[in-house]
């Protein structure tokens, strides 16, 4: 009963992005690998009721637990199952062979080295590139470097000595312009090379002068009114638009490396280990480590680094990291890779790492919400430096068109969710024309003096929709009523999302992603939601009423009368007299007939 609760808890709380899944029993033994388009949908998919195959039914039921690893992409996932199966070999999944591999582009170590694609590496000082998601992918990669730098295909020894002597003949491949026939001195080991480099440079996606290449020439093709010609160039570009770069989860040029990152929040550390064994990531892990006093990121790497290497049994003398760190561990190098290759790996797992907090935030959200609201209570205190929890909050918006029906909202949250009760409309009474600080002092001052009258609580943070100015005519409501300084206030500006403390010029920014920014620019927007159907309801009002109002012997009760049950003008003109007079007796519907007759 309780590992059922855990795989519906866990299931809720999975995301809507590409990944690999790995379903695990009571004993801790991987039962399956699987990769996804979305982790979300297919692994439910398994708990349904539709599931019809008794051998994945056999499955499901020893399932204890899942385990997901978060990728880039669909193609991503796609390689990394694969390298996970040939690791952990799953009872339940079907065993990979090695001629069902994925493809490498491989550069040869020899002289005039040949370019081609193939499955298994051998280990003998040559360049592999890859894998590649699917052949096509490979062949279209080597198709366009046969286009722009053709190399020879031919497995002949051209030493010097070889081609000084004559022993090779120009073949087909040079006159149907695959090669440049290095075999008959036609072509120098230099030219060669460099061919060879720019090969490469198409190969690792570094495609920036390639592109460039192949732009100049389709538009001087163009202009020479060469469109065939244009045209494969368009064409060899949107295949390098498409294939050239290769996948970024596995790279064969990095080997037997371990990778640790750190994401935190206002309790815990989350630390990711990736392991990489053959240049395949092979495991991913997450540790949490609760805070205890101030500590940085990288006493987080200190603690859980040689913890997890002992977990693992690893032994690698290669270990990148989000931070610095300088652990005594005998014959190991720590680097904190800042572009590349190397830094995508800790790019992805930052984003595992934060994969695991949100599961385990939103676990929290289901299983205890009390103590999820506490977490977020404390952060939204930590992050806006205030004295107390901000489990009471208002939010202020003003909306006017022209200056003409300005109104005015509060919206309240209670425990970071919308109390709608609690909210109130305004209309301003005491500002002329549009003055959107006044407007603000007037209704902060009225809603502040009448919580103190009726002696109700008072909230524990204000949220002024605006910049220094707003914030500077609400904080004048606050001193005229005693306040300032008992209630924290900041303003929220809408182009880049800064908050405004009274007396500091400098505003702060928070992470795009921090839930506290989150909450405020929830209560910001429903404010300005709140306020602009204010708005536009006096305005419809004022605009159906004027027209009424405008009817000799209509008074304000029977405009009222109509508006209830008409609900538009519209309707009113359509009605029938009997109609009419069912609402407003026979003498005043008279006249509504007699009056829309005559505009007509």
């Amino acid at each position: 009963m309780a590992e059922s609760i855990h795989i519906t808890n866990l299931l809720k709380t999975l995301p809507n992005k590409p990944g690999v899944y790995q379903h695990v029993d009571k004993a801790g033994n991987i039962l399956y690998i699987g990769k996804a388009k979305d982790l979300k949908k297919r692994v439910s998919s398994y708990f349904t009721k539709s599931v019809t195959s008794a051998r994945i039914a056999v499955m499901v039921r020893k399932v204890a637990d899942i385990k997901v690893i978060v990728t880039d992409s669909e193609g991503d996932a796609l390689l990394l199952e694969n390298n996970l199966i040939k690791e952990h070999q799953p009872r339940y999944n079907i065993n990979l062979k090695d001629d069902k591999s994925y493809p490498y582009i491989t550069i040869r170590r020899e002289r005039f080295p040949r370019i081609y694609g193939l499955r298994n590496i051998i280990r003998d000082g040559s360049e592999y590139y890859g894998p590649y998601p699917n052949v096509k992918a490979m062949k279209a990669v080597l198709e366009l470097i046969r286009q722009m730098y053709p190399t020879r295909t031919c497995k002949y020894n051209l030493s010097e000595e070889n081609i000084e002597k004559g022993k090779f003949k120009i073949c087909l491949e040079y006159h149907i312009g695959n090669c440049k026939a290095p075999c008959e001195a036609l072509q120098t080991e230099e030219e060669y090379e460099a061919d060879v480099s720019a090969a490469r440079n198409i190969i690792k996606g570094q495609l920036s002068s390639v592109k460039r290449h192949l732009k100049e020439r389709m538009m001087n093709h163009a202009e020479a009114f060469e469109f065939e010609q244009a045209q494969l160039c368009k064409e060899k570009l949107d295949a390098l638009e498409k294939y050239a770069a290769k996948s970024t989860v596995v790279s064969n040029q990095l080997t037997n490396i371990d990778v640790y990152s750190v994401s935190m929040d206002a309790e815990f550390g989350y630390v990711n280990y990736l392991q990489v064994i053959e240049g395949a990531i092979v495991q991913s892990y997450t540790v949490e480590i609760k805070k205890k006093l101030e500590e940085e990121p990288q006493d987080f790497l200190h603690i859980a680094i040689p913890e997890i290497r002992s977990l693992f049994g690893s032994t690698s003398r290669l270990i990148y990291t989000s931070h610095p760190v300088n652990l005594p561990i005998e014959g190991s190098t720590f680097t904190v890779p800042q572009k590349g290759e190397k830094r995508k790996l800790i790019e992805l797992s930052i984003k595992n790492a934060m994969y695991f907090r949100q599961e385990k935030l939103k676990n929290i959200q289901i299983v205890d919400p009390d103590r999820h609201v506490k977490r977020i209570m404390t952060q939204m205190k930590q992050d806006l430096r205030m004295p107390v929890e901000p489990r009471h909050i208002e939010c202020f918006d003003n909306s006017n068109i022209q200056g003409t029906n300005p109104a005015s909202a509060c919206v309240v949250f209670k425990d970071g969710k919308p109390s709608k009760k609690d909210y109130r409309k305004f209309n301003i009474k005491t500002v002329e024309g549009p003055d959107d600080y006044a407007s603000m002092e007037e209704v902060v001052h009225r809603r502040y003096r009448r919580l103190q009258e009726e002696g109700e609580p008072l909230p524990q943070l204000i949220v002024i929709d605006g910049g220094k100015g707003q914030l500077g005519a609400a904080l004048k409501s606050l001193e005229r009523l005693g306040l300032r300084g008992k209630i924290t206030i900041i303003g929220i500006a809408k182009r880049l999302e800064e908050l405004y403390f009274p007396g500091d010029p400098y505003p702060l920014h928070l992470d795009k992603r921090s839930e506290t920014l989150k909450i405020i620019q929830q209560a910001r927007d429903e404010a300005h939601r709140f306020s602009l159907n204010h708005h536009r309801s006096r305005r419809s009002k004022g605009a159906f009423k004027s027209e009424l109002e405008g009817i000799k012997g209509i008074g304000p009760e029977t405009i009222k009368d109509l508006i209830k049950v008409f609900k538009s003008v519209k309707n009113i003109k359509a009605a029938s007299p009997e109609q009419l007079q069912e609402v407003v007796g026979h003498s005043k519907a008279g006249i509504l007939t007699s009056y829309f007759s005559s505009i007509k």
